[in-house]
């Protein structure tokens, strides 16, 4: 089946898609409210859909673990988040991004039993946008989904419970899971998730984490585990090193999206064979410390999306523009 949808196909699409990805017992979705999107560009044209999923912002307070769709000040920080890394995304797409009632900082302090109470709740509202965007606003566009940390988390999530149906997959462009482990025995349960292999192969999963070469255990990667990951700078799956002068542009953000600095040739990488962790050598846990006490020294988990930035948004480029001519 040809990847350019007709409109008569996008309605079977649809109706397919909804009846494998519903959510059950709620008939009037919040996401008929505008108010409930960070971005909703339904009236907008475009080659493709972005679906984003926000990372985490809400700290969490004493035995409250999720935010609050009615925290004014959480949704600024959402939305703030959201604009930091939409830059990477926005050239010729529509952007959709849903708020959620997403789990706290506080949440990844509790053990990953008693997490999922809270992360499900979470994903709850995130399928509930993506059935209503389905719906209501893709009509057979091709779609990009992206998330970072927690939002990549929700990415895998809706990948493995609302893509199952090839006529929903066959719309997958690629799916950037950014700051978020995949092990191998996720592909293995859901066949239909694959991961990237090359640069420009789509309905693919790209991730990684990146981290400085002597760590060893991570909130992302736990000691004696060993994650999926490509390199965004050679979209190499192996450890073959790509060097600083492969890095086109690392580009640190504000809220509003804005590029406060950019710094070509920042860092070289390479994939740990025994973690898969993406190695950063050429910057120092001093220079770019972890800020949030969940994360060790030298884990650069924030800086994920913002190191790689310029290499990002090319590569989103380069597969649409694949998708578009299969």
């Amino acid at each position: 089946m040809t990847k350019r949808i007709s409109s008569l196909l996008a309605l079977l699409i649809l109706l397919a898609a909804l009846a494998g990805c519903s959510t059950q017992n709620q008939p009037t979705s919040i996401y008929a409210d505008s108010e409930n999107w960070a971005y909703l560009e339904n009236q907008e044209t475009g080659l493709a859909d972005v679906f984003f999923i926000c990372p985490t912002v809400y700290g969490g307070e004493e035995s409250v673990y999720n935010m609050s769709l009615e925290d004014t000040a959480a949704k600024e920080s959402f939305l703030g988040a959201t604009n930091m890394e939409k830059g990477i995304y926005d050239q010729d797409t529509r952007f959709f991004a849903p708020y959620y009632r997403q789990a706290g900082l506080n949440v990844y302090e509790l053990s990953p039993e008693d997490r999922e109470a809270y992360l499900s709740l979470a994903y709850q509202d995130v399928k509930d946008a993506f059935t209503y965007y389905l719906e209501h606003y893709n009509q057979g566009q091709p779609i990009i989904l992206a998330g970072f940390s927690q939002g990549a988390d929700m990415c895998i999530r809706l990948l493995k419970d609302c893509f199952a149906q090839e006529e929903v997959n066959d719309l997958l462009v690629a799916c950037y899971a950014i700051g978020w482990s995949i092990t191998q025995e996720e592909p293995d349960a859901y066949p239909h998730l694959r991961f990237a292999a090359g640069e420009d192969d789509t309905g693919v999963i790209i991730s990684f984490n990146s981290e400085a070469e002597d760590v060893t255990d991570s909130l992302m990667i736990p000691a004696g585990t060993r994650t999926l990951a490509i390199n965004p700078l050679n979209w190499k799956t192996d450890s073959t090193p790509a060097s600083k002068e492969e890095n086109t542009g690392a580009c640190f953000t504000d809220y509003s999206g804005a590029i406060l600095t950019e710094i070509p040739q920042l860092t070289g990488a390479y994939i740990d064979p025994q973690r898969g962790a993406l190695k950063v050598p050429d910057v120092t846990p001093e220079e770019y410390p972890p800020v949030l006490s969940i994360f060790s020294e030298g884990v650069y988990h924030l800086y994920d999306y913002q190191f790689f930035y310029r290499n990002l948004q090319e590569n989103v480029a380069v597969r649409l523009d694949a998708y578009l001519a299969a």
